[in-house]
Order: C-alpha cells, then sequence, then structure tokens
C-alpha cells in the first residue's frame, strides 16, 4: 500500500514552521506544508499524482482547507479546527461575530500588536516573526468572521482539540464535529498542546502516524 502524503496547512497568525514538530516524527518524504503567506510569497506545493493525501488543517488552516478546496484528499484531519468560526445560521455555541468585528477595528489600528496578543493567547512566547503580511492576514481575519463551509464536511474527519484550548471551547468543537468525526481509541483522547514556540507537540504526532484509515472524499 502507497504511504499517505500528509499536507499541512496553518493556522491564523502562524507559518508553516508550526508543524516542524510533528513533520519531525514523520518518515522523510512523507509530508509537505501550505504557506499562506502571513510572513511572506504564499506557497502551495506541488503533490504528486496517485498518492493517496491527508489534509492537515490547524485552526483557521482547516477552515481554509474546506473553504477553498485547494487540492483533492483521501482524509482530513483538524486540529482545533472547525467549519465555521462565527455564531450564526444555526452554528453555537460558537465566537460572537461582534468579537471577530473588534478584533479587525483593533487589527487596521495596531496590526502587529494584535498578532502578538493572539499568539501569545494561544502559546506562544517567542517575539513575533518580522516580515507580517497584514493584508493578507487582514484578508484572513475577515475569512475567519465571514466563512461558513459546513457544506464541504461530505467526508471523514478526524478532529483532534484542546479541553482547555483558549480559541476554540469543547463544546464548539463537539457541536461542529458530531456527525462527522472519527473518534480516537478508549484512552487516546488526550489533546494536542497549544502551540509554543513554533511547534506543535505531543500527542499530534502519534495520531498523524497511526491515522484513520483514507476514504476518499466526494
Amino acid at each position: 500500500m502507497t504511504r499517505p502524503l500528509f499536507v499541512f496547512a496553518h493556522g491564523w497568525g502562524f507559518g508553516p514552521a508550526v508543524w516542524d514538530g510533528v513533520r519531525s516524527a514523520l518518515s522523510e518524504g512523507e509530508s509537505v506544508a501550505v504557506d499562506l503567506g502571513f510572513y511572506g510569497p504564499p506557497s502551495l506545493p506541488d503533490l504528486p499524482a496517485g498518492r493517496p493525501v491527508v489534509a492537515v488543517g490547524h485552526s483557521f488552516g482547516g477552515l481554509w482547507l474546506l473553504h477553498e478546496r485547494p487540492f483533492a484528499w483521501d482524509g482530513l484531519v483538524l486540529v482545533n479546527g472547525f467549519p465555521r468560526f462565527t455564531e450564526g445560521d444555526g452554528f453555537a455555541p460558537a465566537t460572537p461575530r461582534r468579537l471577530l468585528d473588534r478584533m479587525l477595528a483593533r487589527f487596521a489600528a495596531a496590526p502587529e500588536s494584535v498578532t502578538a496578543d493572539f499568539l501569545h493567547r494561544c502559546g506562544v512566547e517567542a517575539p513575533l516573526t518580522e516580515g507580517l503580511d497584514t493584508a493578507r492576514l487582514g484578508e484572513a481575519l475577515r475569512a475567519l468572521r465571514d466563512w461558513d463551509a459546513r457544506a464541504a464536511l461530505t467526508g471523514p474527519v478526524l478532529a483532534l482539540a484542546g479541553a482547555q484550548d483558549p480559541i476554540v471551547p469543547p463544546t464548539m468543537t463537539e457541536q461542529a464535529f458530531r456527525n462527522h468525526s472519527v473518534p480516537r481509541p478508549s484512552g487516546e483522547r488526550v489533546a494536542p498542546k497549544a502551540p509554543g514556540e513554533g511547534g506543535l507537540g505531543e500527542p499530534d504526532d502519534q495520531a498523524l502516524r497511526n491515522p484513520p484509515p483514507l476514504t476518499p472524499a466526494p
């Protein structure tokens, strides 16, 4: 059986290096990373034809995958992810839209400060990376407020979420993936740690080493 290729997409305010710790746990040649261009030019890796693909999205990266469908995948893993971020149209509990409006207003005035504060909430203690692309970050922040990709959840999803995640509470995750997630075996439901110092740690790599069976998405 051909081993799958993992394609990683990072969250808002992060870069592809956030996945370095997880990717190092995989064998060479088994993963590539998307760069959404928050600190430099965006890039989408070329994917080899005929190889099964597992898309892995963290937070906004998962929403981006579902909404944009930049490539076809055979399996989907969402780490602290969601098909929609703000409340509305029967999607609750979730983040109130007014909070994103306020964040956008603050971002327009002080983008570096808002981005640094957000990353600090996520557990990142390192200084903000240079080369902040405020236009792309602002566009992605508006997408967080406005996008609704629930209709794209047409295939199996492995949803990993932290019980104490400061951005996405468990109640939001549970209702978002109630009819879509593939649960991990009993005793292995430990949530991934919040990203810190540029990497996602255990148990993310263990989950990705042992993904659920691949079922092609429509």
